[in-house]
């Protein structure tokens, strides 16, 4: 047995994807997602341990809470199964526009997830000059283009207080906390725009712990993308970068 599925039974309350989301795992490489970062890592190291000791069938229920480190406050139900499911495809061009700016935005994007890598395959090279972050070296695709840098570093939200003040960032990390500390960071200086993934009740509880912190949340964005596009990550990159250059358009037009 080479793969194993997962799949997303049943649902309650704000969670990343809908029933019948799935995704494949084998014991080097996934396809597909089941969304919410440490959910998806959970999944994958439970599938990849099920692998290993030959194990075929499997169900569990996570609480998307303090357990996993993420804010979405909903509850998502899994089954692992050597069953071939149906795994969303990926599309490679979701963008096209023909008036390009006559210098490429920095774009800073936080993780390397499936949404992440959505986006850096969404953004074209001609708005766009990339730098891609990430605790984990092996997060990374084997390849990128050419206007992406990856940037492997331990401490992001470090990193972030020295991005440069033309920088537009975008936050898609693995970790509710991590993503929350370069919230506090971006906002603490000077951005060009700063978007972060999530749901309604996440940011209403980080922006509750932002000012607890003394920070006005106001200069962060969430959620992002376009909600009627859908919740597959490449839906998702379609509407925060057809946003993005909306923005990036009315600030040159001002």
């Amino acid at each position: 047995m080479s793969a194993l599925w997962v799949e997303v039974v049943d649902t309650r309350g704000s969670v990343p994807r809908e029933k019948g989301a799935a995704m494949k795992v084998t014991r080097t490489r996934s396809f597909g997602t089941i969304g919410g970062g440490t959910l998806e890592y959970v999944a994958i190291a439970t599938a990849r341990a099920m692998l290993e000791r030959g194990d075929t069938a499997h169900t569990e229920t996570l609480p998307l809470g303090p357990n996993l480190g993420q804010c979405c406050g909903g509850t998502v139900s899994l089954r692992y199964t050597d069953e071939q499911l149906k795994i969303d495809p990926v599309a490679t061009t979701l963008w096209r526009d023909k008036t390009p700016p006559k210098t490429p935005a920095p774009l800073w994007v936080w993780g390397a997830g499936h949404v992440g890598r959505a986006v850096v395959r969404c953004a074209p090279e001609k708005y766009f000059d990339i730098k891609w972050m990430d605790s984990a070296p092996d997060r990374f695709p084997r390849r990128v283009a050419r206007h992406v840098t990856c940037v492997p570093v331990t401490d992001m939200p470090r990193l972030a207080g020295h991005a440069p003040a033309d920088a537009h960032h975008l936050i898609f990390t693995y970790s509710h906390d991590i993503d929350l500390a370069l919230c506090a960071a971006l906002i603490q200086r000077e951005t060009a725009s700063i978007g972060l993934i999530g749901s309604a009740t996440k940011w209403t509880r980080f922006a509750k712990r932002l000012r607890a912190m003394g920070l006005d949340p106001a200069p962060v964005t969430c959620p992002i993308g376009d909600k009627r596009l859908g919740k597959l990550p490449d839906q998702i990159a379609k509407g925060t970068i057809g946003a993005l250059l909306a923005r990036i358009k009315s600030r040159a037009d001002a």
